[in-house]
């Protein structure tokens, strides 16, 4: 017997999150999936999210929204991260922050424990997400999920192998491009490097590419915004064991709206 997990990448902005409304019932009804997680870290404007789009992600199915490097840049969202634990925000910040880093969802007779840890190359202000991840998988077997959100490649390679055997699956964010490296690693662990973005299609990672474009030729700063137009839902699918968690497979998607 196995079971399904759908996960969405990074929405970005107002287009992500039309594309989630347009695309979720399809992949829902497409893949069945048993769980469906989000990071939402980039729903609003491109950086947090707010009370209100958390529930939106809610109400058309999410079971658990994951966050990042932009957890609190919305900061009506600090009382609902300390009233609602299937919302979680880096498990490896320091000590007092709002909110919580893992939670657990039960359905169809498994139980999902679901993480969000947060890189610390070229990402500053985290704790040692290792130290962070071993703490927690030395409890929550068999069924663990981490979205590992950093931006260099080599760390999130290297998380993905020290979670193997631990963790259903690793996948990565943040990077807002979809890798093409899906694997299951030796111990039965899913990984890809990053899953993708959820947002519009003709930007430059999610923001307007005349604005980006005019800072790469200029050198001036420049305000982003995000991109406008039809939008791109990716992410992945992962099948896995209900008696011993570990992954028999994880598929690339990708759905235009």
């Amino acid at each position: 017997m196995s079971y399904t997990i759908l996960f969405l990448g990074d929405v970005m902005g107002r287009p992500g999150r039309n594309a989630i409304k347009q695309g979720v019932p399809s992949l829902l009804e497409s893949y069945q999936p048993d769980f469906l997680i989000i990071n939402g870290e980039n729903a609003a404007g491109g950086v947090g999210i707010t009370p209100e789009i958390a529930n939106e992600f809610f109400a058309i199915g999410a079971d658990v929204i994951t966050l990042g490097n932009h957890a609190f840049n919305k900061r009506e969202i600090i009382p609902y991260l300390k009233q609602n634990s299937r919302i979680i925000r880096p498990v490896n910040m320091p000590e007092g922050t709002p909110g919580v880093g893992v939670t657990t969802v039960t359905k169809n007779d498994v139980t999902l424990t679901v993480v969000n840890a947060c890189g610390r190359v070229f990402m500053e202000g985290y704790n040692d997400p290792f130290a962070a991840m071993k703490a927690v998988r030395d409890e929550a077997q068999p069924h663990l999920f981490l979205d590992f959100h950093g931006e260099a490649t080599s760390e999130k390679v290297a998380m993905g192998w020290f979670m193997d055997g631990f963790a259903t699956a690793v996948v990565g964010t943040h990077t807002h491009i979809q890798t093409a490296d899906e694997k299951i690693l030796p111990e039965g662990t899913a990984y890809i490097t990053d899953v993708g973005m959820s947002g519009p299609q003709n930007g430059v990672i999610g923001m307007d590419r005349e604005i980006v474009l005019g800072k790469f030729l200029t050198s001036i700063p420049a305000r982003f915004e995000v991109a406008e137009g039809p939008g791109v839902l990716h992410g992945v699918v992962v099948r896995a064991s209900k008696q011993t968690g570990r992954a028999e497979s994880i598929e690339r998607i990708r759905f235009a709206t």
